[in-house]
């Protein structure tokens, strides 16, 4: 699972890591909608660097950004949208890249331009059934899905052949984040790790 933070104070990014990693959270991406995103993002690499948690920057839509968030030393590259170039700057430096699609087209295209996994977003226009659709021409193909993921379509959207899912704000909403509930984040986290689980098990 990749916990998707999105907050109007970078300030909450390091608290709320720690509560989705207490969750059992390993893989946390932090959108570059978030204000002063990059210098945020470098303070939680090297604040969060003795933790088995992977940094990642969401919302890249331009290989300047992917550049400048490498150096910031982030794990792992999301966007909603496919851009070879982009996909190349990644693979330049040994990181792994998550593009965006949603046509069959698209997935193939940003598979062959080396993707490690392709986000389906937004996840909740086609829903479960279109992830199973994929998987069919596709099934090499590792896909997620980011957007409407919520505890009654992510055990849904594994099932029908996800390699993970991209959670948002059911797990660190806004309203969490302003009343500093941590404790609920965790809570949260373990809840949806626990359906994923189930989910794969199934």
């Amino acid at each position: 699972m990749v916990a998707v933070i999105r907050t109007e104070n970078p300030d909450d990014i390091i608290n709320i890591s720690h509560a989705l990693y207490h969750g059992g959270v390993q893989f946390i991406e932090i959108t570059m909608t978030i204000p002063g995103a990059l210098p945020a993002i470098e303070k939680a690499v090297k604040a969060l660097a003795h933790d088995d948690i992977y940094i990642g920057v969401g919302t890249v839509l331009d290989t300047e950004t992917t550049r400048l968030a490498i150096i910031a030393g982030v794990d792992f590259v999301v966007s909603p949208v496919c851009r070879p170039e982009m996909i190349t700057m990644c693979k330049r430096y040994d990181v792994a890249v998550m593009p965006g699609a949603m046509t069959p087209t698209e997935v193939l295209t940003a598979w062959e331009a080396g993707a490690d996994v392709v986000k389906i977003f937004p996840g909740g226009v086609g829903g479960s059934q279109f992830f199973k659709d994929l998987k069919g021409p596709f099934p090499y193909i590792d896909i997620m899905p980011t957007g409407s993921v919520n505890r009654e379509t992510a055990p849904k959207f594994i099932s029908a052949g996800a390699c993970a899912v991209g959670v948002g704000g059911e797990l660190a909403g806004k309203s969490l984040i302003a009343e500093k509930k941590y404790a609920t984040i965790t809570k949260n986290a373990r809840d949806f790790i626990e359906i994923v689980k189930n989910s794969r098990n199934a």
